[in-house]
């Protein structure tokens, strides 16, 4: 018999929509809490139509965040729709919510709302900018938190245009930010038995992200740009790219010279002998390793300088990435079959636990398709469910 994951027995009342509120309820999931996802009638999380795809609302993007979860669509706009998401949260666990601040409290499931209902409960939002200050009513997007948190102006150098990061570097964080604020929330429940608000904000994230360039720059007024470092870069190869790390040794750049089989060691010239000068003439140091690197081929490269210690790897597709032997070692694909989108892969739970490992123990639900049995579970029978449907309540 399987052990009992870590969160069995926690039931979890899932607000979350798009990516960074699902990515925390799905983690809850994995190790065993009771996810129920309330969604909106006909429609659902928004992520259900984000791209166009052949599956519709049960499209990859979904899918991909949403497994351990049971959908119950509900229009909360009436009151009997808010009777029944009272009910549930009567009896939940926790509650979890990214919509912008104030939301929760127009649709009637405020903390101080959900507390009069539910003393032991974990109420826990994550949102752009929190509940104060000049950005408290301005939407939480990962791009947007990128471009205020001074992450998006932070780049190599400064003539590299500025661009938005290509993965939803601020939701993932956030997401994570918010599971670890629940699953604090839930250690503490367990001493005093008193619920309690988690709050989490992209914006807080994507400071705390930079803490040591932040205490840099508060303490000495000095920007630290780990890309900007003169003996790392990414640099072009006869038939790809390499990414070359030139730190935590006495003298990388002795050791780059020999990997890149340079006529002379660059760090016995003077203008190159310290690592301020080595700042001072980055330019014509990165030509150099460019002419050096666009001459042969990538698995060449690595091949060099790996003999000499020097940190480096081939930059790769996420295709290729996906395909990687240590992605398979590691055991990161899983597989689900799914009842409208047939075989799913998707990413596992990254966090390993030797006894009690994640599970999918459901797969992403179709929108609405868990109505019935979770208000079963609370005490609704058959005839008012039927009730509740013909009413539009349920759809």
């Amino acid at each position: 018999m399987n052990a009992p994951l870590p969160l069995d027995g926690i039931t979890v009342v899932d607000f979350t929509q798009v990516y960074l509120g699902p990515s925390c309820t799905q983690l809850l999931g994995d190790y065993g809490a009771d996810v129920v996802k309330i969604e909106r009638p006909g429609a659902g999380d928004l992520s259900r139509s984000s791209i166009p795809d052949p599956d519709g609302p049960d499209n990859p993007i979904f899918l991909s965040i949403n497994r351990n979860k049971r959908s119950v669509s509900i229009d909360t706009r009436t009151e009997e729709g808010k009777r029944i998401v009272g009910d549930l949260i009567a009896e939940a666990d926790v509650v979890v919510s990214n919509f912008r601040s104030g939301v929760m409290e127009r649709i009637g499931f405020g903390y101080d709302e959900c507390r009069r209902r539910n003393p032991r409960l974990i109420w826990a939002s994550g949102t752009g900018f929190g509940e104060e200050g000049p950005y408290r009513h301005k939407g939480g997007q990962d791009v947007i938190a990128q471009a205020y948190s001074g992450v998006m102006w932070r780049r190599a150098s400064e003539d590299v245009p500025l661009s938005v990061y290509p993965t939803t570097l601020c939701d993932y964080t956030t997401g994570m930010h918010l599971m670890q604020g629940v699953l604090l929330a839930l250690v503490n429940r367990a001493r005093t038995g008193e619920g309690q608000k988690v709050e989490v904000t992209m914006y807080d994230s994507m400071l705390h992200m930079q803490m040591q360039e932040a205490c840099m720059q508060l303490n000495r007024g000095r920007e630290v740009n780990w890309a900007a470092m003169p003996l790392s870069g990414v640099f072009p190869t006869a038939d790809g790219a390499v990414c070359m790390v030139g730190a935590f040794k006495e003298n990388p750049l002795r050791d780059i010279s020999t990997a890149l089989e340079l006529p002379e060691d660059l760090s016995a010239r003077p203008e190159y002998s310290t690592l301020e000068l080595q700042f001072e003439h980055k330019p014509e140091l990165q030509t150099i390793f460019r002419e050096r690197f666009a001459g042969k081929t990538t698995e060449y490269w690595v091949k060099r300088l790996e003999e000499q210690d020097i940190l480096c790897a081939p930059v790769r597709s996420l295709a290729e990435a996906l395909e990687d032997e240590q992605t398979a070692v590691n055991r990161m694909v899983l597989e689900m079959e799914h009842p409208t989108a047939g075989r799913v892969r998707a990413l596992a739970a990254p966090i390993r636990l030797s006894e009690t490992p994640a599970q999918v123990r459901r797969v992403p639900p179709r929108l609405g398709e868990h109505n019935e049995e979770v208000l079963a579970e609370h005490g609704y029978d058959a005839e008012r469910i039927a009730a509740l449907k013909a009413a539009g309540v349920l759809r």
